[in-house]
């Protein structure tokens, strides 16, 4: 039994209003950087579908940058901790690691030598530190600044400047190394998000709250003057990117705009209008090569069009946060994955030709406002979801768009969701067990002697199985549009956490808290199968294979198993499927080809071989 990751679906990055997204460049040109929680996510600039993705930092990393060697990428964490990982290897091996002060780091930025690093940030007793990369000793100091410092950055031609962006609404100029405070610029009348110098070292600007963007002069700071006269942006500015010859920039703005200037004469060339909604605020940008690339408050990453402003050529799509449920269904011969996150969203990933393979979409119009907790295809093509707003939907995999007409309320909230021919839904509820048919609830269990926790319909709709909280499977035949106890349960190991028919409707596995999945033989009343233990803590999530003889586990343990139904000791174990987070979902796409996902907000797929 063996397996291999066959490819990565990314993030996208994490968003935080009025927060600033740095993005960083490869000094080659083939990828970008951003992160997502405690991940850093390398995408290739040309075919975003081809992802890595670093998952070391046990904090949640916030800015990433290359070496303009490529030989290397600093990341930064939440706690203060600097990262320097070797990126020719898969493994990016970690080469030094940093604790330059204690608290969020903010921006990173390199010498042209690869040698020296500066970072800022949201230090206790110090808001920076620059130093030697390999030995981590101190070139100089980053005094000046009041308050949090949002950005740095070096200029990369000699003699070497140091420019920083704080929240006391200063600038500040340093010459080294070892770098030494010069003097600070009081221009912005609000935070300072952005500052960067371009290129070739003749200029820097710095960019800010109050909408202004003002230009520099790289060598001296003595100050040449604003972008677009009295503002800039309608908003705040919060970042920007210099053309590779130094003439233009582009900048991102919470006005819902990026702006593409001519330096020279300080006006804008195009205006890229990126929507109306307050998702559609920009906060990061990328000049790399001929691409031009921003981000939305949405998490979404536009590839900009200079000769079509209101229509990006492209927009990556995706989750930016925890992924929560997942299904797979195929569809006119195409597979496409269906996940859910913990806001609602769901991404629609599709699994085509190579060039196509991993496009992401979603359904239009308004979908669920709260963590989707389950999903299933129906036989009618719906997706059928449920959700901590109390909702089921069904959603037609086909149309691709949300209806209210296809929403049933419930009276409490939904925690599992399964189908079965017939037009048959059963609804796992808080206290309440809830038969729906062709969309419409027909039948209700309440008064409960146990908590359901998950449900299982027979794919051919006779049986419904209730696992509850009190270790057992309760037993339900299903009798036209009612749900009628047979006084039967089966013992689970533990409170019960997931539970699913294999496709053929021979066997029901049970997953529990007490890190066990139990099989049942269906037409032998019932009687257990087989146990299967492995997992070193409560297990979450099981699906079965289409093969009928092998089905998937994942636990808190992080650690998924492929399980033959026969033999419980033939097992593949698939340790840190997704390192430092635990598998919220599995899914099968043929019987060879697994996927997984997780609260890191990525897509795994794995090939299995038996």
């Amino acid at each position: 039994l063996i397996y291999q990751l066959k490819h990565v679906f990314a993030s996208l990055p994490q968003m935080e209003r009025g927060v600033a997204k740095v993005l960083g460049g490869d000094p080659k040109g083939n990828n970008f950087l951003y992160t997502n929680g405690k991940s850093v996510i390398i995408r290739n600039i040309d075919n975003p579908a081809i992802a890595d993705i670093y998952t070391e930092h046990p904090h949640q990393v916030t800015v990433a940058k290359y070496a303009p060697s490529g030989f290397y990428i600093a990341s930064g964490d939440v706690s203060g901790k600097i990262r320097i990982w070797d990126t020719t290897q898969k493994e990016h091996l970690l080469k030094y690691e940093y604790q330059p002060f204690g608290g969020k780091i903010k921006d990173i930025a390199w010498t042209e030598d690869s040698k020296r690093i500066a970072c800022v940030g949201e230090g206790r007793e110090k808001f920076g530190a620059v130093f030697l990369w390999d030995t981590g000793s101190s070139v100089g100091e980053i005094p000046g600044h009041s308050k949090i410092i949002n950005s740095v950055d070096i200029k990369q031609t000699r003699p070497y400047r140091l420019i920083t962006g704080s929240d006391d609404n200063c600038g500040a100029f340093f010459e080294g190394p070892p770098f030494k405070f010069k003097f600070s610029s009081t221009d912005h009348s609000r935070f300072v998000n952005c500052v960067r110098f371009s290129p070739d070292g003749n200029r820097f600007c710095t960019a800010g709250a109050d909408g202004q963007i003002f230009l520099y002069d790289g060598k001296t700071g003595e100050k040449l003057g604003a972008l677009g006269g009295a503002k800039a942006h309608e908003g705040g500015v919060y970042a920007v990117s210099w053309s590779p010859d130094s003439s233009q920039l582009i900048s991102a703005s919470g006005d819902k705009t990026v702006k593409l200037w001519d330096v020279g004469t300080s006006m804008a060339l195009t205006t890229f209008n990126m929507g109306a909604d307050v998702m559609d605020q920009q906060l990061g940008c990328l000049w790399q090569k001929d691409h031009l690339l921003s981000i939305s408050l949405s998490g979404y990453i536009n590839y900009l069009d200079k000769s079509n402003p209101d229509r990006p050529l492209r927009t990556i799509k995706g989750h930016s946060k925890s992924i929560q449920s997942l299904t797979v269904h195929k569809n006119t011969g195409r597979a496409y994955i269906y996940s859910g996150s913990h806001d609602g969203h769901i991404n629609i990933l599709s699994l085509g030709k190579l060039r196509h393979t991993g496009e992401n979409n979603c359904f239009s119009g308004k979908g669920h406002s709260n963590l989707v907790t389950k999903m299933v295809v129906d036989e009618a093509d719906q997706l059928v979801t449920c959700s901590m707003d109390d909702t089921v939907r069904f959603t037609s995999v086909t149309k691709k768009e949300y209806s209210a007409s296809n929403l049933v309320k419930m009276d409490v909230q939904p925690k599992h969701v399964s189908v079965a021919t017939g037009g048959l839904t059963l609804a796992v509820c808080i206290g309440q067990v809830v038969l729906l048919k062709d969309q419409k609830k027909v039948f209700m269990l309440d008064s409960l002697d146990y908590e359901p926790e998950a449900g299982a319909i027979h794919p051919g709709g006779s049986t419904a199985a209730v696992g509850g909280a009190d270790g057992k499977v309760h037993l339900y035949s299903v009798q036209g549009n009612t749900l009628k106890d047979e006084g039967k349960s089966m013992e689970a190991k533990g409170p019960v956490t997931d539970m699913a028919y294999s496709k053929d409707g021979a066997y029901l596995a049970v997953t529990d808290e007490k890190k066990v999945v139990t099989v049942f033989t269906v037409a032998d009343d019932y009687s257990v199968k087989n146990d299967f233990y492995g997992h070193h803590a409560k297990v979450v999530t099981l699906a079965w294979s289409p093969d009928n003889e092998h089905f998937a586990s994942g636990g808190m343990d992080m650690m998924v198993y492929v399980w033959t139904v026969n033999d419980a000791d033939k097992r593949l174990k698939i340790p840190d499927a997704h390192r430092l987070h635990h598998v919220s979902g599995l899914a099968w796409i043929d019987e060879h080809t697994l996927v997984t996902t997780s609260h890191d907000a990525s897509i795994k797929q794995w090939t299995l071989k038996f």
